[in-house]
């Protein structure tokens, strides 16, 4: 089940020049399905990416991190790769050798340096990564290159999602048009800095050395950072941004008029991506919005946004279209602003003003606030009182067949 999220239309997906993908069927975990996808850029692109903070990542996490941190000094990213059913994590020094091997093998196909290859895993955890079907594949995977497989690749990386998530865009600016398209999977696991995700962004705009890794965070910040299914952040999570650099549109600096309407574009998509995840929540019946307003710093309205979100008791509550609104209050309260005046708080639940001045509204009528909560999409604004800052974060709700999906997440 998800929640208002159409199946992506494949003739709107549009092909980045400079950027092509591959898919085959390595049998990974299960066979019959798409399970392997190859990403190859033109020489001269550029990669950024942000990934997990747990302390647990995954092996290929580790070998994305050092190919990045080496791209200036030993040469370009010119190749992903991309295995789903198992997460090559907790899997020690093996899982290093496998990331690696898995880069030197497509490396030998594409005639490149494997310190060119970027390596991605998704799946089972604990579980050793079955290298040989993986690449064992890899030579269909290359065979298959083109720019129009999209959709096909957004089927590739997906676990538990039950569609494909993919958006695409253009931009005019006045340096031309510039093209922007992406995938992203995730479905459980998935909690700021970063969920159990993987998202990959390519536009065929150009950027001077160094500015795709800063814009790479911040749009990280502002989509993927900032949506919640179930508070777990697990030990694969990498998003990337591509830029291939084949348009008219190349950006010397942040002062360049293309930039801002770049910028702005690619945190729409990536927002659009995110937002696909939440609506395909495992088990996910309500999407929710929540929207902290009135801080002293966006910091604390992280927190506020990130406790209510987290909630099981909130999400449970949304759920059963519970009014039980008194969880969000207690949400709020122990966000962690130690000086938060209470008697300042104002809160709604789409167009009904729920709690005013820190206690219950005295217009507020339960069957109003049951309203609301039946639909499928929920708006929840916070006012702390306290200054002009801002912070938004989308989340869904909890229902008994997200329990049910987990149990049998292995069978």
């Amino acid at each position: 089940m998800t929640v208002n999220l159409p199946l992506p239309q494949k003739d709107q997906l549009k092909p980045v020049k400079g950027f092509q993908m591959g898919i085959a069927e390595a049998g990974i975990k299960k066979a019959n399905r798409k399970d392997l996808l190859v990403m190859m850029l033109a020489p001269g692109s550029q990669v950024a990416g942000v990934f997990t903070l747990n302390r647990f990542c995954a092996a290929p996490v580790q070998v994305c991190r050092e190919h990045l941190a080496q791209d200036g000094a030993k040469g370009e990213i010119r190749a992903l790769v991309v295995n789903t059913g198992n997460a090559n994590a907790g899997t020690g020094e093996q899982g290093m050798k496998d990331a690696l091997a898995t880069c030197a093998a497509l490396a030998q196909e594409l005639k490149l340096k494997p310190e060119q290859i970027l390596p991605f895993s998704t799946g089972v955890i604990l579980e050793p990564l079955p290298i040989a079907k993986l690449i064992g594949a890899l030579p269909k995977a290359v065979a298959s290159l083109g720019e129009d497989h999209w959709f096909d690749a957004a089927e590739a990386i997906m676990t538990t999602d039950t569609q494909p998530k993919a958006a695409s865009m253009t931009v005019e600016t006045p340096a031309g048009l510039v093209t922007i398209t992406g995938i992203c999977k995730g479905a459980g696991m998935i909690h700021p800095n970063m969920a159990t995700m993987l998202g990959f962004i390519a536009t065929d705009a150009g950027f001077a050395p160094g500015m795709l890794t800063a814009l790479t965070r911040e749009v990280a910040d502002q989509s993927f950072n900032a949506i919640t299914i179930d508070g777990d952040t697990s030990t694969n999570d990498s998003f990337i941004i591509m830029a291939t650099g084949q348009s008219a549109v190349q950006i010397q600096s942040t002062n360049d008029p293309s930039y801002g309407l770049i910028r702005t574009a690619l945190i729409d998509l990536a927002r659009k991506l995110a937002q696909m995840i939440v609506r395909d929540g495992e088990g996910a019946t309500k999407f929710i919005t929540i929207d902290v307003q009135g801080g002293k710093t966006e910091e604390e309205c992280r927190l506020v946004a990130e406790a209510v979100a987290h909630s099981p008791l909130v999400k449970t509550a949304f759920f059963a279209s519970d009014p039980n609104l008194g969880r969000i209050l207690a949400a709020i309260g122990y966000a962690g602003i130690s000086d938060l005046d209470v008697g300042q708080v104002q809160m709604w639940l789409g167009d009904v003003w729920v709690a005013k001045n820190g206690g219950r509204n005295p217009e507020y009528q339960e069957a109003d606030g049951q309203r609301v909560m039946q639909a499928p999409e929920i708006i929840v604004k916070i006012d702390l009182g306290r200054g002009s800052a801002q912070q938004t974060m989308w989340t869904c709700d909890l229902s008994h067949d997200y329990v049910s999906i987990n149990a049998d997440y292995r069978s």
